[in-house]
Protein backbone atom coordinates (compact mmCIF):
# COMPACT_ATOMS: atom_id res chain seq x y z
CA UNK A 1 0.00 0.00 0.00
CA UNK A 2 1.40 3.47 -0.67
CA UNK A 3 1.99 6.32 1.82
CA UNK A 4 -1.58 8.00 3.40
CA UNK A 5 0.77 10.85 2.69
CA UNK A 6 0.91 10.18 -0.89
CA UNK A 7 -2.43 9.16 -1.68
CA UNK A 8 -3.61 12.47 0.07
CA UNK A 9 -1.53 14.38 -2.42
CA UNK A 10 -3.07 12.51 -5.27
CA UNK A 11 -6.50 13.36 -3.62
CA UNK A 12 -5.24 16.88 -3.74
CA UNK A 13 -4.26 16.94 -7.07
CA UNK A 14 -7.54 15.62 -8.36
CA UNK A 15 -9.36 18.08 -6.42
CA UNK A 16 -8.62 20.80 -8.35
CA UNK A 17 -10.53 20.42 -11.68
CA UNK A 18 -13.62 20.06 -9.59
CA UNK A 19 -12.83 22.41 -7.62
CA UNK A 20 -12.35 24.85 -11.13
CA UNK A 21 -15.68 23.78 -12.40
CA UNK A 22 -17.79 24.57 -9.20
CA UNK A 23 -16.32 27.63 -9.20
CA UNK A 24 -17.07 28.56 -13.00
CA UNK A 25 -20.09 27.46 -12.38
CA UNK A 26 -20.93 29.66 -9.83
CA UNK A 27 -19.13 32.56 -11.07
CA UNK A 28 -21.65 31.98 -14.35
CA UNK A 29 -24.80 31.65 -12.01
CA UNK A 30 -24.34 34.43 -10.24
CA UNK A 31 -25.28 37.18 -12.46
CA UNK A 32 -25.51 41.00 -10.93
CA UNK A 33 -28.07 41.79 -13.68
CA UNK A 34 -30.54 39.26 -11.12
CA UNK A 35 -30.69 42.86 -8.78
CA UNK A 36 -33.07 44.07 -11.35
CA UNK A 37 -36.13 45.48 -9.86
CA UNK A 38 -34.48 45.74 -6.47
CA UNK A 39 -35.09 48.92 -4.75
CA UNK A 40 -31.75 49.35 -4.29
CA UNK A 41 -30.72 48.38 -8.06
CA UNK A 42 -26.94 49.96 -7.41
CA UNK A 43 -26.12 48.67 -4.10
CA UNK A 44 -27.77 45.14 -4.90
CA UNK A 45 -25.55 45.30 -8.35
CA UNK A 46 -22.29 46.18 -6.61
CA UNK A 47 -22.61 43.25 -4.12
CA UNK A 48 -23.50 40.47 -6.73
CA UNK A 49 -20.84 41.62 -8.94
CA UNK A 50 -18.46 41.70 -5.92
CA UNK A 51 -19.29 38.20 -4.83
CA UNK A 52 -19.22 36.95 -8.48
CA UNK A 53 -15.62 38.38 -8.83
CA UNK A 54 -15.34 37.17 -4.89
CA UNK A 55 -15.62 33.22 -6.39
CA UNK A 56 -13.37 33.42 -9.02
CA UNK A 57 -10.62 35.03 -6.83
CA UNK A 58 -11.42 32.37 -4.19
CA UNK A 59 -11.42 29.48 -7.02
CA UNK A 60 -8.25 30.00 -7.79
CA UNK A 61 -6.85 30.86 -4.31
CA UNK A 62 -8.27 27.24 -3.63
CA UNK A 63 -7.00 25.55 -6.64
CA UNK A 64 -3.59 27.00 -6.01
CA UNK A 65 -3.47 25.73 -2.18
CA UNK A 66 -4.14 22.73 -3.26
CA UNK A 67 -1.34 22.16 -5.81
CA UNK A 68 1.33 23.67 -2.98
CA UNK A 69 -0.85 21.14 -0.44
CA UNK A 70 -0.01 18.32 -3.12
CA UNK A 71 3.38 18.83 -3.70
CA UNK A 72 4.31 19.75 0.12
CA UNK A 73 2.47 16.06 0.75
CA UNK A 74 4.53 14.50 -2.19
CA UNK A 75 7.99 15.91 -0.43
CA UNK A 76 7.20 15.11 3.19
CA UNK A 77 6.22 11.70 1.96
CA UNK A 78 9.75 10.70 0.65
CA UNK A 79 11.33 12.54 3.72
CA UNK A 80 13.08 15.21 1.87
CA UNK A 81 13.65 18.72 3.19
CA UNK A 82 10.19 21.23 2.46
CA UNK A 83 12.98 23.62 0.71
CA UNK A 84 11.88 21.63 -2.16
CA UNK A 85 8.96 23.17 -2.50
CA UNK A 86 10.12 26.61 -4.17
CA UNK A 87 10.06 24.17 -7.43
CA UNK A 88 6.33 24.08 -7.27
CA UNK A 89 6.46 27.66 -8.40
CA UNK A 90 7.36 26.28 -11.47
CA UNK A 91 4.51 24.11 -12.44
CA UNK A 92 4.66 20.64 -13.73
CA UNK A 93 8.47 21.63 -15.08
CA UNK A 94 9.19 22.08 -11.08
CA UNK A 95 7.20 18.33 -10.62
CA UNK A 96 9.01 16.72 -13.02
CA UNK A 97 12.11 17.39 -10.44
CA UNK A 98 9.63 16.71 -6.88
CA UNK A 99 8.91 13.54 -8.45
CA UNK A 100 12.13 12.68 -9.73
CA UNK A 101 13.00 12.50 -5.65
CA UNK A 102 14.20 9.17 -4.10
CA UNK A 103 12.20 8.33 -1.02
CA UNK A 104 14.43 8.37 1.90
CA UNK A 105 12.42 5.60 4.20
CA UNK A 106 10.46 3.53 1.52
CA UNK A 107 7.63 0.93 2.69
CA UNK A 108 8.77 -2.83 2.01
CA UNK A 109 6.67 -2.97 -0.88
CA UNK A 110 7.08 -0.29 -2.79
CA UNK A 111 9.21 -2.03 -5.59
CA UNK A 112 9.81 0.77 -7.44
CA UNK A 113 11.43 3.47 -4.88
CA UNK A 114 13.57 0.41 -4.50
CA UNK A 115 14.42 -0.18 -8.03
CA UNK A 116 15.20 3.48 -8.65
CA UNK A 117 17.52 3.25 -4.79
CA UNK A 118 19.31 0.36 -6.61
CA UNK A 119 20.39 2.28 -9.79
CA UNK A 120 23.91 3.57 -9.72
CA UNK A 121 23.85 7.26 -11.04
CA UNK A 122 25.04 7.01 -14.30
CA UNK A 123 22.33 4.92 -14.65
CA UNK A 124 19.43 6.67 -12.46
CA UNK A 125 20.08 10.28 -14.60
CA UNK A 126 19.36 8.63 -17.72
CA UNK A 127 16.38 7.22 -16.45
CA UNK A 128 15.04 10.01 -15.41
CA UNK A 129 15.15 12.39 -18.27
CA UNK A 130 13.35 8.75 -20.01
CA UNK A 131 10.81 8.80 -17.56
CA UNK A 132 10.53 12.78 -17.83
CA UNK A 133 9.80 12.54 -21.90
CA UNK A 134 7.78 9.21 -21.41
CA UNK A 135 5.13 11.31 -19.44
CA UNK A 136 5.16 14.45 -21.32
CA UNK A 137 4.88 12.52 -24.40
CA UNK A 138 1.63 10.53 -23.05
CA UNK A 139 0.27 13.46 -21.87
CA UNK A 140 0.41 15.51 -25.24
CA UNK A 141 -1.04 12.04 -26.78
CA UNK A 142 -3.56 11.90 -24.39
CA UNK A 143 -4.92 15.52 -25.06
CA UNK A 144 -4.48 15.42 -29.30
CA UNK A 145 -7.12 11.99 -28.81
CA UNK A 146 -9.36 13.72 -26.44
CA UNK A 147 -9.45 16.72 -29.24
CA UNK A 148 -10.23 14.22 -32.25
CA UNK A 149 -12.80 12.16 -29.91
CA UNK A 150 -14.05 14.98 -29.59
CA UNK A 151 -14.59 16.39 -32.91
CA UNK A 152 -15.92 13.12 -34.04
CA UNK A 153 -18.46 12.94 -30.87
CA UNK A 154 -19.29 16.14 -31.81
CA UNK A 155 -20.03 15.27 -35.15
CA UNK A 156 -22.01 12.17 -34.19
CA UNK A 157 -24.34 14.51 -32.49
CA UNK A 158 -24.88 17.33 -34.64
CA UNK A 159 -25.16 15.88 -37.96
CA UNK A 160 -21.81 18.36 -39.18
CA UNK A 161 -18.77 16.76 -40.72
CA UNK A 162 -15.75 16.36 -39.04
CA UNK A 163 -14.06 18.56 -41.50
CA UNK A 164 -16.06 21.53 -40.56
CA UNK A 165 -15.93 21.29 -37.08
CA UNK A 166 -12.09 21.25 -37.61
CA UNK A 167 -12.51 24.14 -39.65
CA UNK A 168 -14.50 25.79 -37.15
CA UNK A 169 -11.54 25.23 -34.36
CA UNK A 170 -8.58 25.93 -36.93
CA UNK A 171 -10.11 29.84 -36.93
CA UNK A 172 -9.85 30.21 -33.54
CA UNK A 173 -6.98 27.81 -33.28
CA UNK A 174 -5.37 30.23 -30.66
CA UNK A 175 -7.92 29.69 -28.23
CA UNK A 176 -7.87 25.98 -28.93
CA UNK A 177 -4.14 25.67 -28.53
CA UNK A 178 -4.21 27.54 -25.10
CA UNK A 179 -7.06 25.35 -23.84
CA UNK A 180 -4.73 22.25 -24.80
CA UNK A 181 -1.89 23.43 -23.19
CA UNK A 182 -3.51 23.30 -20.00
CA UNK A 183 -4.45 20.27 -20.40
CA UNK A 184 -1.17 18.75 -20.64
CA UNK A 185 0.04 20.71 -17.86
CA UNK A 186 -2.43 19.28 -15.77
CA UNK A 187 -1.84 15.86 -17.10
CA UNK A 188 1.89 16.17 -16.42
CA UNK A 189 2.11 15.95 -12.49
CA UNK A 190 -1.01 13.21 -12.48
CA UNK A 191 0.71 10.76 -15.00
CA UNK A 192 3.86 11.58 -12.17
CA UNK A 193 1.69 10.81 -9.49
CA UNK A 194 0.49 7.41 -11.13
CA UNK A 195 3.55 6.15 -12.18
CA UNK A 196 5.37 4.64 -9.17
CA UNK A 197 1.77 3.00 -8.88
CA UNK A 198 1.52 1.86 -11.56
CA UNK A 199 4.80 0.51 -12.10
CA UNK A 200 4.51 -1.38 -8.77
CA UNK A 201 1.20 -3.11 -10.10
CA UNK A 202 2.93 -4.20 -13.25
CA UNK A 203 5.81 -5.61 -10.76
CA UNK A 204 3.59 -7.29 -8.53
CA UNK A 205 1.73 -8.83 -11.54
CA UNK A 206 4.97 -9.85 -13.47
CA UNK A 207 7.21 -11.21 -10.39
CA UNK A 208 5.21 -14.04 -9.90
CA UNK A 209 5.67 -15.29 -13.25
CA UNK A 210 9.18 -14.46 -13.34
CA UNK A 211 9.68 -16.32 -10.12
CA UNK A 212 7.92 -19.16 -11.31
CA UNK A 213 9.96 -19.09 -15.07
CA UNK A 214 13.43 -19.15 -12.56
CA UNK A 215 12.23 -22.66 -10.94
Amino acid sequence: MPKLRYVLAIGCYVAIPVVVMIGVALFVLIDPEMARGHTSYVRAYHLLDMARLGTLWATAGLALGLWFVCCYLLITSRRRSARWLLLSAAGPFGFSVIAALADRSPTRTDLYQRFIGNLPTRARVPFEIGVAFLVWFVAYESVVLKSQLTVYLESVATGTTVSAITAQQTASSGMWAAGEAMEQAYLVPLFYLLWPTLFNIAAWIFKPRALASSQ
